[in-house]
């Protein structure tokens, strides 16, 4: 895993949409949940938390996308239709990695919903949940991470 580098520049497939990172994730992940499994048509999904005012669409104007929820709302191209980020706390928005220049500093450092990962999948990630990590976890968690990206 390389150093992140920032501010880190990202689109979608076609390029329609631009991103741009500026802050460091908070936590990065692959989530086997089924809605990432049937939304990224692969075994997990992978996110980086990043704080709020650390990202900005840049260019394009994402669409919403997925469920309809107004608690979670996942954002894509509305040419390609490639799924780019996810909000659904204020605090932070979950960036597909795989979207940016340069992914060569992500590893997910945690994994979520393992009781529905498919039974080949598997990842680095040093912490694994069967669901979502309890609440109480997320600081301990977040400070654990911080170590290895800086």
């Amino acid at each position: 895993m390389s150093k992140l580098e920032l501010p880190l520049n990202g689109q979608c497939r076609c390029g329609e949409v631009q991103i741009r990172i500026a802050a460091p994730p908070i936590l990065t992940m692959a989530c086997h949940c089924k809605g990432c499994q049937r939304m990224s048509a692969s075994a997990f999904s992978l996110s980086a938390a990043i704080p709020t005012k650390g990202f900005e669409v840049t260019r394009g104007a994402p669409v919403l996308g997925g469920l309809r929820n107004p608690d979670l709302q996942h954002f894509f191209c509305p040419l390609c239709m490639t799924w780019m980020f996810t909000r659904f706390l204020p605090e932070f928005v979950n960036v597909r990695p795989t979207m940016l220049e340069n992914i060569s500093w992500f590893t997910p450092f945690i994994e979520t919903w393992t009781k529905t990962k498919l039974p080949w999948a598997t990842t680095p990630a040093r912490h694994s949940y069967s669901e979502f990590p309890p609440l109480e976890d997320y600081a301990k968690l977040s400070a654990e991470f911080s170590q290895t990206v800086s």
